[in-house]
């Protein structure tokens, strides 16, 4: 991840109608896969710092009011093939990234996002797309300053999504034939979608947090990580 005084850049070759000069907030990422936790820290980290003095703004996977109904109809079919899920959620994230987070940050927030392209890398990659297509595909992207894994693996993962009561047909990966039930389909997805988030964080360097504790002592660390990355106090909003 790029160091916080460094100028924003793309990830690959980027929107060439938009100027990123200028950008003097912060872009923090948490990524992980399915009923990790993530909203409920980026709740927490938002309110920690908002505490602290600074502005901040939050978006996630899905939320574009362009995308987001259009999404969820199609997801409803359960009839979406690979590179049409893979288009819908880019135009997702573009759309997010031109008029929610590119502003906030020239307006000097601090962005929480809750998940980024690094999910549709993960995801794309199980159902068989092209790793350099999926690449070149959110390559507008912006670098952020850091990304939060929380890292969890299938056996706690089980616990907790059997708790919430029901296994969504995308999250379990049915659309793949994976298994014979939800459930063993649910297993096998997240375990291959959880291979592929370890190779990047690892070889991408992201901030790899122990998900399979206590909400609180996960906030403590993500707290300590991000610290690093945040604005003087002279350049708080």
């Amino acid at each position: 991840m790029k160091a916080p005084d460094k100028l924003p850049r793309f990830l690959g070759r980027g929107l060439p109608y938009v100027d990123v000069s200028g950008l003097t907030g912060r872009l923090f990422v948490v990524e992980g896969t399915d009923g990790v936790g993530r909203s409920t820290q980026i709740e927490s980290l938002k309110d920690w710092l908002e505490l602290q003095g600074h502005a901040v703004v939050t978006t996630g996977w899905t939320r574009s009011p362009l995308m987001a109904g259009a999404i969820e109809e199609a997801k409803e079919g359960h009839s979406l093939n690979k590179t049409t899920f893979a288009l819908l959620y880019a135009c997702d994230f573009a759309d997010r990234l031109e008029n929610e987070i590119i502003p906030a940050l020239r307006a000097g927030m601090i962005v929480l996002a809750d998940r980024y392209c690094w999910t549709a890398f993960a995801r794309n990659g199980v159902r068989g797309v092209d790793e350099n297509w999926s690449r070149d595909l959110f390559g507008f992207a912006l670098e952020p300053d850091v990304v939060i894994y929380l890292r969890t693996d299938v056996e706690h993962l089980v616990r907790r999504v059997i708790a919430r009561g029901k296994l969504d047909y995308w999250e379990s990966g049915l659309d793949l034939n994976l298994g014979e039930d939800p459930y063993d389909s649910f297993v096998v997805y997240q375990e291959r979608l959880i291979e592929r988030y370890d190779q990047m964080a690892r070889a991408e360097h992201f901030e790899i947090i122990d998900a399979n504790r206590a909400i609180p002592e996960i906030q403590n660390e993500i707290r300590q990580r991000v610290t690093a990355y945040l604005p003087q106090p002279s350049a708080v909003v």
